[in-house]
């Protein structure tokens, strides 16, 4: 009898599909895989390798991304109600506001955001590039970052920029407190501390190395030690440590969960390609707003 995983594979043969897992998501996802990542960076992957159709293992805002990336494509989504807290705390109607306010702002939309969000900003970043991308803006431009207040702060901080932060945030990043690193480096003395950038700024001041999830499993192959305390979700545990069998990982907090990343499961996948559905869809011209703070990310 034909397993789960078998059946998975037939299917995306027969769809000539390409199955994209975001670094979150459960082992047994990650393991289908035909690329493992980050959510912009499985986006590229998806558009380079030119499938037919795209199955998207993550939350929604990151399949929309494949879907503006690659447009000719059908971007699976296996649980269409996976969401971001973070990327639904801004919407157009919320921007539009504030650009009555704020005629002069420049906005700079951290990828977390939703299709229709991004179709409202000038420029995106990813955690991973956005030093860069905010070197590109004048110092003394008035900027919006949205959503995430962390992110925008530490960038502040380390920048000595001034930006407006708007008031989203990750949830599952923004419970890590200074107190957790601190009893983590008493536990385990000899180890590293890296955290996402999503955290506090005061976490971050905390820690060795503040990172994304590309960014941590870079560094831990290129550091000589030997053990590291990782501060973002549990799903990365799955890749590190397979990556690096010969170091040990510790959790800055074994209940750093996000739920909607752990939707995603074998049966959704199967279901997804069987039925050529759910799929996203989006309306021609946010679409083609939408593309265009990405591609000027992609030209710096």
């Amino acid at each position: 009898m034909e397993t789960i995983v078998e059946e998975i594979k037939r299917l995306k043969a027969e769809r000539k599909a390409v199955i994209l897992a975001h670094n979150y998501v459960n082992p047994e996802i990650q393991d289908i895989a035909d690329f493992l990542g980050d959510s912009l960076e499985l986006s590229f992957r998806a558009k380079k390798s030119g499938a037919e159709v795209i199955v998207f293992c993550g939350v929604r805002f990151m399949a929309e991304t494949a879907k503006l990336l690659s447009p000719n494509s059908t971007v699976l989504i296996p649980v269409p109600d996976a969401g971001c807290a973070m990327a639904d705390m801004v919407n157009a109607k919320m921007i539009e506001a504030y650009k009555k306010d704020h005629p002069d702002a420049f906005f700079v939309a951290y990828v977390n955001t939703t299709a229709e969000t991004k179709s409202k900003v000038d420029l995106c970043c990813t955690s991973g590039n956005v030093e860069k991308v905010l070197k590109s803006i004048p110092a003394d431009q008035e900027v919006m970052f949205l959503p995430d207040r962390n992110l925008g702060g530490n960038m502040n901080q380390k920048m000595g920029r001034s930006m407006d932060l708007w008031k989203g945030y990750c949830p599952v990043h923004d419970a890590v407190t200074p107190e957790m690193i601190r009893r983590a480096r008493a536990e385990h003395p000899e180890a590293l501390v890296l955290v996402h950038p999503e955290c506090k700024p005061e976490v971050v001041a905390e820690c060795d190395y503040a990172l994304s999830t590309a960014g941590i499993l870079k560094k831990v192959k290129e550091l000589d030690a030997k053990e590291f305390i990782i501060g973002t979700e549990k799903g990365i545990f799955h890749r590190i440590q397979k990556e690096n069998p010969d170091k040990k990982f510790y959790s800055l907090n074994p209940e750093l969960v996000c739920p909607d990343m752990k939707k995603i499961t074998l049966e959704t996948v199967r279901d997804a390609l069987k039925n050529m559905m759910p799929a996203i869809e989006l309306p021609a011209d946010m679409m083609e707003s939408a593309v265009k703070p990405i591609l000027r990310m992609m030209e710096l």
